[in-house]
């Protein structure tokens, strides 16, 4: 007989909700059921007989056909009001990833969730999400020494639908550079003291509407709090051709990096590092896999909101226990 498959749900048809409906095409133990959308449900062209495209008015009444809910939408406005809403319904994963306001958004979440005996995973993804867990990694095992984040070079999802929600913005994408040599310095084992600033550039390419004025963009964006208000930040202004010939892909990736030192003054470096192709798909990729965590805890009645902190890596693995032990330990 063959195992029952974990049914998901996603709200959001963006690039990470469609990213997350070719990631569960690539497990074995779970299955799209339903793409809820706050657009014309007709709008959507899934190339699935199986799974139906729906307004999200209609998410209350598929309760009892998934298991846990897919959240897509953008940190800046959709998650701090979806996330509470379909965790008093749903098991969650959602990827909010604006992290001045985790700890608030956190408790927002875990109030309903524990009321209403679910489970969900909250600021999934990459950073936060895997760049977290090593983050607190090597701050444990370094416990002498410095951590370092850099972003890039590439195109920020969070960031891009921050410019893209400025009045007067047509398009738009924000790239995030790091710095070569605050990077090398790091490497070295210095270990030095280096501002938000001297770590990364924000660039932005701008498509503004007809009429627009640019100077008023460019200040909102560059006084942006969470965002921008902390970094150099370079605004572009360029044409719509231009803007879909060059900045329709989204590579990204980073480094965590710790310098520390152990015993007789001996230099270790821990370091961390992905580079991506396609942001949004990788992303996706980690919510699925967390889909799976969801699933089990509340099986196993661990009920409320939940990080990537909280959940032990045989969670989000499709094989066994004894598996993992043979194969991976």
């Amino acid at each position: 007989m063959s195992k029952k498959k974990i049914r998901l749900g996603i709200v959001g048809y963006g690039n990470l909700g469609k990213g997350a409906i070719k990631a569960i095409k690539e497990t074995q133990d779970m299955e799209l059921v339903a793409v809820f959308t706050r657009r014309d449900p007709k709008e959507l062209i899934l190339d699935d007989p199986n799974v139906k495209s729906l307004h999200i008015s209609s998410a209350s009444d598929y309760k009892d056909d998934i298991d846990v809910m897919l959240l897509c939408g953008g940190s800046a406005t959709d998650l701090p009001e979806q996330t509470p809403h379909f965790a008093s319904m749903f098991n969650t994963v959602d990827s909010f990833d604006t992290h001045a306001k985790i700890p608030e958004f956190y408790q927002s979440v875990n109030e309903v969730a524990a009321k209403n005996n679910t489970t969900a995973i909250i600021s999934v993804g990459w950073d936060p999400g895997l760049f977290s867990i090593n983050r607190v990694m090597a701050d444990a095992i370094l416990p002498n020494g410095e951590n370092y984040t850099f972003w890039g070079k590439g195109l920020s999802q969070g960031h891009s639908d921050a410019v893209r929600r400025v009045k007067g913005v047509k398009k738009g994408v924000q790239y995030t550079i790091p710095s070569e040599d605050a990077m090398e310095k790091v490497r070295s084992g210095a270990n030095p003291e280096l501002t938000t600033a001297e770590k990364h550039t924000r660039v932005c390419y701008i498509v503004p509407e007809e009429g627009a004025d640019q100077g008023t963009i460019e200040n909102e964006i560059k006084t942006m709090p969470n965002y921008f208000a902390d970094y150099h930040t370079e605004v572009h202004f360029i044409s719509e051709q231009e803007f879909n010939r060059d900045h329709t892909k989204a590579p990204h990736g980073g480094f965590v990096i710790r310098g520390g030192n152990t015993g007789e003054n001996n230099k270790q470096i821990y370091e961390f590092s992905l580079k991506l192709d396609s942001n949004p798909e990788f992303t996706a990729s980690v919510l699925v896999a967390y889909a799976r965590a969801a699933y089990r805890l509340n099986q196993e009645k661990q009920f409320g909101a939940k990080t990537v902190f909280d959940i032990a890596p045989g969670y989000i693995s499709p094989r066994s226990a004894e598996e993992l032990r043979k194969d991976y330990l």
